[in-house]
């Protein structure tokens, strides 16, 4: 009879080589398929933390917890209005209408948009108090406004202002301001010149 462990066989010693080297090479494999299985995931602190996709990049953030529907408004160069009412157009997109802490899980007050390309020309960002639960005033707006270039790993910031609001249905543009064909600011074309646009859409 044969024995695969037998004292003094050549035979034996084979077989317990290939056993040992068979479960060697399944064990290599399962530590070389472990970083695939279930990567971890990438960690942030936040929704309003978190690096939105596009080129031009426009936030808007109040206080937190407030029962107020602030909405932002954008419009890029020939093309209409991006608002609560037309969340996409050609080349800009609303992410989300926060309707403020009022039926939202969060108590992050937050609404960003954000192009696909950078055309050149003029583009401009209103803010608009749709309603003011809390009915305290004024309600103050923080706007921020970037561009990401493709290659580029971050995006460098265009303008940033404070916006005060006083009373429901008040719409006030942030700023306007024009890029050029290189995803540039144009020197003095930023400003805060009013410009209807949610309006425009009704």
């Amino acid at each position: 009879m044969f024995d695969p462990w037998g004292d003094g066989d050549d035979t034996g010693t084979v077989f317990r080589d290939m056993i040992t080297l068979a479960l060697a090479g399944f064990v290599c494999m399962v530590l070389l398929m472990l970083p695939h299985i279930n990567p971890k995931g990438k960690e942030g602190t936040g929704v309003a933390d978190a690096e939105p996709p596009g080129n031009v990049i426009v936030e808007a953030r109040w206080d937190d917890k407030l029962r107020t529907d602030v909405d932002l408004w954008v419009q890029a160069p020939g093309d209409v209005p991006v608002g609560y009412s037309n969340k996409s157009g050609l080349i800009f997109n609303l992410l989300r209408d926060d309707l403020g802490s009022y039926a939202d899980p969060t108590e992050v007050n937050f609404e960003t948009s954000f192009s696909r390309g950078i055309p050149p020309g003029e583009y401009a960002v209103n803010i608009h108090l749709f309603r003011n639960l809390e009915s305290s005033y004024p309600v103050w707006v923080r706007v921020v406004a970037r561009v990401k270039k493709e290659n580029e790993s971050g995006a460098a910031t265009l303008a940033a202002t404070r916006v005060r609001l006083d009373h429901e249905g008040q719409e006030v543009t942030a700023f306007r301001f024009k890029l050029n064909e290189q995803g540039e600011l144009v020197p003095g074309s930023l400003s805060a010149l009013y410009k209807p646009l949610r309006s425009a859409r009704n």
